[in-house]
């Protein structure tokens, strides 16, 4: 396995993990545990900016004219970075839903 496969492996691993946190913040607001909810997207958040970081960091090189070949397995990794990124919008929102509607 080659750098770039295993950073693709790092976006995908970190923002999955990311992402996973993200819908398990909404479950627990859905039951009423808000304080949950929001450890959970705090911990989805940290987890998150590892994969984006790494993500920051091949931009980077490829602005330096060094040359990132395609891969299907970083266009996967790009495609779940943007997929957490939405579903930590959704899950404020659903938090924030369901916070008013058990108030």
């Amino acid at each position: 396995m080659d750098g770039l496969e295993l950073v693709a492996f790092q976006i995908i691993s970190s923002v999955g993990t990311a992402r996973s946190c993200y819908i398990e913040a909404i479950q627990e607001a859905k039951n009423g545990n808000f304080d949950t909810a929001h450890s959970l997207i705090k911990e989805g958040e940290e987890n998150y900016v590892t994969g984006h970081h790494a993500h920051a960091e091949l931009i980077q090189k490829e602005a330096n004219e060094e040359n990132i070949p395609f891969s299907l397995i970083l266009m996967h990794a790009e495609d779940q970075l943007m997929s957490a990124e939405a579903f930590k919008i959704i899950a404020e929102e659903f938090i924030e839903i369901h916070q008013q509607l058990q108030q």
